[in-house]
């Protein structure tokens, strides 16, 4: 590729990228395609524009962070002798580190924003129609079956916080902020049908924050204050008069966590019963294993054999993971693999936040925006497994590098003072 790309490239590339969060949430071996071209168009950015080097090396932290995270899973896979297929996921590293070099090009930023909030206005309406059409308790999206919508809200809730990213941004065309807008509400109003608790409950803080960043850099605090306080308000009206379901899942907890017995069948019933029962499975399995731990995706193994001699429940014998990310990595690989998931997160998000309030707005932007994926993944983590399933690894990989190695373009490029 040219020193100076075409401008047929630049579109090329930034469709491509537009289309990133839809390809991941949805089936078919049709949605590599536009992978592999990115991969590829990657690679040969890599090799033959120095452009793409130099901000690639300003972004290195968060590159350095994604691949100890892969060299850590490989050496876990061959300590413990794994299957192959074990490997699937943390092999992705490889091919977003490709993709995220597509993100030094001059791309189309307004092509990018629709595309996302395209894809979270369908898969919004896609939530409702499960919902209403298909009369889905919990609507799951397009990726994953029934049990899938947890993770579902979550990938939707991180579409809306980027749609409203863009809404806010002074220099937005006023037709594509009502495309933002709408994206919002509908992705929200869909993220709400999950009845998913967890992802929810992290949206919350994470759009504050947002909300006070934006306050911050306009000046306009009055305005921001209230349109938090409009969509919390909007949030909590559906919840309590059109979806009683949610409100009934939030009470439920406490009777649910008082009425929990360790190992108990009769006391582990209910989402939050089997949760504590998993988490208290999952530590007994770490403190057998406190360094090595029991290797990469064995935790339903190690589940199966404790409840039939006793140990746990069988009601969580169904379950191949903990439902916590934190935990997950004490039992597959003890201690150090916890630091490396930290890092993971830790590193990228001290990056972002390093350039949160910059001068320019390009780069401030992107680093608000890094910052709130990392949040919503971090605190969905404590409760649920976020990187089991390509879907949101995929979208997690994705934007972190290429957010990254965009603010590294911007940096490069940046006039010296």
């Amino acid at each position: 590729m040219r020193a100076h790309p075409a401008s047929w490239q630049i579109w090329t590339a930034s469709l491509l990228l537009a289309v990133m969060p839809l390809c991941f949430a949805v089936s078919g071996r049709l949605k590599t395609v536009p992978m592999v071209l990115l991969f590829m168009a990657g690679l040969a950015l890599l090799v033959t524009r120095t452009e793409t080097r130099h901000a690639c090396r300003l972004a290195w932290p968060v590159a350095a962070a994604c691949v100890l995270r892969l060299l850590y899973d490989v050496g876990n896979f061959l300590g413990h002798r794994l299957d192959w297929p074990t490997l699937d996921l943390p092999a992705q590293t490889l091919l977003f580190l490709g993709i995220a070099a597509v993100f030094t090009l001059p791309l189309k930023q307004r092509v990018i924003a629709i595309g996302f909030s395209l894809t979270a206005l369908l898969l919004g309406a896609v939530s409702l129609y499960q919902r209403y059409m298909l009369g889905a308790d919990r609507p799951y999206g397009l990726n994953g079956g029934d049990w899938a919508a947890v993770e579902f809200a979550m990938y939707l809730l991180v579409l809306v916080l980027l749609s409203m990213l863009q809404a806010l941004r002074p220099g937005t065309r006023r037709g594509d902020r009502w495309l933002h807008v709408a994206a919002v509400v509908v992705g929200l109003y869909g993220a709400v049908l999950t009845q998913s608790r967890g992802p929810l409950l992290s949206f919350a803080p994470i759009y504050l924050g947002l909300m006070l960043w934006f306050a911050m850099r306009s000046r306009h605090w009055r305005r921001m204050l209230a349109l938090f306080a409009v969509t919390v308000l909007g949030m909590l009206t559906v919840t309590a008069t059109l979806h009683r379901e949610m409100v009934e899942r939030l009470t439920d907890v406490p009777a649910e966590i008082a009425s929990y017995n360790a190992g108990s069948s009769s006391d582990a019933a209910g989402a939050v019963g089997e949760r504590l029962e998993m988490w208290r499975t999952a530590w007994q399995a770490f403190r057998e294993q406190p360094l090595a731990g029991i290797g990469l995706d064995q935790f339903g193994v190690y589940v199966r054999e404790q409840a039939a001699v006793g140990n746990a429940s069988p009601l969580i014998a169904k379950y191949v993971h903990p439902h916590s990310e934190y935990l997950e990595s004490l039992v597959a690989g003890g201690l150090p693999a916890l630091l490396v998931l930290l890092l993971f997160f830790a590193v990228p998000l001290a990056f972002f936040a390093r350039h949160l309030n910059h001068a320019q707005e390009p780069v401030a932007t992107a680093a608000a925006a890094g910052l709130m994926v990392i949040g919503m993944y971090g605190l969905c983590a404590f409760s649920d497994n976020v990187f089991y399933r390509a879907m949101p690894q995929s979208l997690y990989l994705f934007l972190v590098l290429g957010l990254a190695f965009s603010i590294g373009r911007l940096l490069h490029n940046a006039p010296s003072r």
